[in-house]
């Protein structure tokens, strides 16, 4: 048999994970259609089929999954050996890969990338804004960003940012057509935007006053995946969101929105950056939690499962 190049298993790896060529070329920085090739190249040489493909689907077959089983911790300890050998060097290098929920992803990690990448040229980022729970290890990445509730407990996580707060909010020419709410009950039959998940749940929006907790369950004719979405639409005066403060807060600053029932969203602790605490930790995921104490004035570890 031809020797097997790390490359191609690679390769096989990624169509494993993500299920998809299309989704593993974007990761591996090539073509669906070269990808392909490599697949079919180390099936050929294995002579074993690996995968189940049809027009709508990639799946692994038995020999398929238990490769991939065998490969990761594979790839785990190389990646691992790797990175030792990487903190010898003076300025940390490699990519770095990070998954987050787009408002945090476009609130707190857009404004210290230009900075990070500007302190650290050796290191490569790979933001990817995504509003799925997802398994950053199983998936490739080196940390998220997570609220507390949302962080397994095998993770360490590091504090990303201040107290944080969901809003209500409309448009002014919204308030003066419907009316502004003066309490929870008021939102019943009004226009509500709704945020749906990956997972298909819809975002309930959770009110708190003096004690009392009451979530409301969206209704209205626009639903959303997208903050974008929402915040354009809000904008429009398609009717009230409930988003966090400090996505919307140039168009709270600027008039041309207005947060109401400000008494029933309390603040709440901000997200965590948090990655796997059975690894090591590479330098550039390093270098960046080191940027983001220094800019965030103190952030601290907050648990592990050690």
């Amino acid at each position: 048999m031809q020797p097997i190049s790390l490359a191609d298993l690679e390769a096989f790896a990624a169509v494993a994970r993500h299920r998809s060529f299309r989704r593993a070329a974007v990761e591996r920085a090539v073509s669906p259609s070269l990808i392909s090739q490599t697949v079919r190249r180390l099936e050929e040489r294995l002579g074993v089929r690996l995968l189940n493909r049809t027009t709508r689907s990639v799946m692994p077959t038995q020999a398929g999954e238990e490769l991939l089983a065998g490969l990761a911790p594979a790839f785990a300890g190389i990646a691992e050996v790797v990175e030792r050998v990487n903190s010898f060097r003076e300025t940390p290098s490699g990519t770095l890969r990070i998954n987050a929920p787009r408002p945090a992803a476009y609130a707190l990690i857009a404004p210290v990338v230009a900075d990070f990448l500007a302190a650290y040229p050796g290191i490569d980022l790979e933001i990817a804004a995504d509003d799925a729970l997802i398994d950053i290890v199983a998936e490739g990445f080196d940390a998220g960003v997570r609220f507390g509730e949302s962080v397994a407990q095998d993770m360490i996580a590091v504090s990303f940012g201040p107290p944080q707060r969901m809003i209500v909010i409309a448009s002014p020419a919204h308030l003066k057509r419907h009316g502004r709410p003066s309490e929870p009950g008021d939102l019943i039959g009004r226009n509500l935007i709704r945020l749906r998940f990956p997972n298909g749940v819809i975002f309930p929006w959770e009110l708190e006053k003096d004690g009392r907790s009451l979530t409301v369950v969206p209704t209205g004719r626009l639903t959303v995946n997208d903050p974008e979405l929402q915040l354009r639409a809000v904008l429009d005066g398609a009717g009230f969101a409930f988003m966090f403060e400090n996505y919307v807060r140039p168009a709270l600053a600027s008039g041309r929105l207005v947060s109401v029932l400000d008494d029933w969203c309390p603040a709440f602790p901000g997200p965590f950056l948090y990655y796997s605490s059975r690894r090591h930790v590479p330098a550039a995921l390093r270098a960046f939690i080191d940027f983001v104490r220094a800019g965030k004035g103190g952030a601290t570890a907050a648990h592990s499962d050690s």
